[in-house]
Formats: C-alpha cells, structure tokens, sequence
C-alpha cells in the first residue's frame, strides 16, 4: 500500500486574494475559490495526477515567527527565464527576501503574505518540473524524512548527499520533494503542508495505521469533524491524509 503527495496547501490570511498570485506565479488557473478553500490546477491535468502537485490555499495563517520550514522552488530554463521571472512575480506583488543565503545562482523572494520561495537557476535536473521544481522542507535528519516519506508514498529516493536527500515519483514525473539539513527549530504549526491521498478502494484507517507505524502520529489541531486525518511526520510536520479518489 501506499499513498499519493497531491498537493502542497499554504495558509493564508486572504486565500483568494493568495491564491491569485500563485495562480499568475505558477501560470495555472484557479479551479475553485471558495471563503474556506482556493485551487490551483495546470491545465491539461486531471486531478490528481504524478506529473503535478497541486495547490490548495486555506484561511488560517498566524503571525509568522521564522522561515517557513517547507517552502517552494521554482524552475526556469535559461538566464533570461529566471530575470524574466523574478521580474514578474515582482510586478505581482512577491518582494526581495534575505534569509543568510549570501552569494546563490538563485533568487530568495517572498509571496506577499511573506511566504519565502526560490526561483531557481537553469538546472538540467528540473527541466520537466513543470513550474514547481521542487517543495523543500527543512529537517534535522534529511535521511531519516526521506526514508518515512518515500516509504509513505509512492514516491522513490533519486539523490541523497550530507545535507539533503531527494524523492520523485515512481512514475518519474511532476516535481521532486526534497529535505534540507537545517539547525532552525520548528515554532509552531507549518504554514504550508502536504495533502496525501490514498488509491481508490484503499482503507484510510488502514493506511493512517500503516503510517503510524512507519513513524507518523496523529494530531488535534482543533480540525474538528472531518473526513480527512491530520498527521505528523516524524520531525513533527503537519501533514493530511485525504479521503481515497
């Protein structure tokens, strides 16, 4: 058994309003934009899908106390692509972001709810990302995290160094999921998670069990009644296990 990474989902004050910019960011359109959820999807894909993680804004975001500890890295195809970019996601309302990353190819920006993001230099490596090169989560362990999650998904482990350590899916499309060595501690709850879904006809309480075991731990973060099961990884992530589609 297994499950499926089908969307990053980012808290925000404004969803709808968030949700715009990404949309511009991303060049997707925005599928629903309701008062307690805004989607985004590519076009030409059929949700869901391994050659697209999807993005989902929800109302909730509080003040923001450090660097977010999952965060989004987007590709570009040349050294004109990625000015062009930084360009136009400026013009979107993204600004200039310093996070200590000193002398980099690539470019620190923050959305402008203050959610911190990288356009990326040209890398061979993403050129078949679509816009979403990579989400990047910050760990202790980045070996540990990607053993539980390439064991939670059907996700398989492409690169591993000191420092970081990679996933992609086993159908080997969409973009990668990557862990960070980092020494900053986790404060409070994630304001951007992931959502994973089981196959049809799977059990979720099969599948929440399978992934206590593998490490995960249930959490009350007062979701109330709801049909999906909030998780943490074991570095404390939030993350949601969805109803099977």
């Amino acid at each position: 058994m297994a499950t499926r990474l089908v969307q990053a989902v980012i808290k925000a004050r404004d969803n709808s309003a968030l949700g715009r910019f990404w949309a511009e960011a991303l060049g997707w359109q925005v599928t629903g934009d309701k008062p307690e959820e805004t989607n985004l999807e590519p076009e030409g894909v059929t949700y869901p899908d391994p050659s697209a993680v999807c993005v989902d804004l929800i109302p909730g975001a509080e003040p923001k106390p450090a660097k977010n500890r999952v965060h989004l890295d987007l590709a570009t195809t040349s050294a004109t692509h990625q000015a062009d970019l930084v360009a136009r996601l400026q013009e979107l309302g993204a600004t200039p972001a310093d996070i200590g990353q000193g002398d980099v190819p690539w470019t620190v920006l923050a959305d402008p709810e203050g959610n911190e993001f990288c356009v990326l230099e040209p890398r061979p490596i993403y050129s078949d990302t679509r816009p979403i090169a990579a989400i990047v989560v910050d760990c202790v362990d980045p070996h540990a995290m990607a053993r539980f999650w390439s064991e939670a998904m059907d996700w398989t482990l492409h690169e591993e160094t000191d420092d970081a350590a990679s996933l992609r899916s086993s159908k080997g499309v969409g973009p990668y999921l990557e862990f960070l060595r980092s020494p900053d501690p986790k404060t409070g709850l994630d304001r951007i998670h992931l959502d994973l879904r089981p196959y049809p006809g799977d059990d979720p309480a099969v599948e929440v069990a399978r992934l206590e075991s593998l490490g995960a731990t249930r959490l009350d973060i007062g979701q109330g009644d709801v049909p999906w099961t909030v998780l943490a990884d074991p570095e404390g992530n939030e993350f949601c296990l969805l109803t099977p589609r």
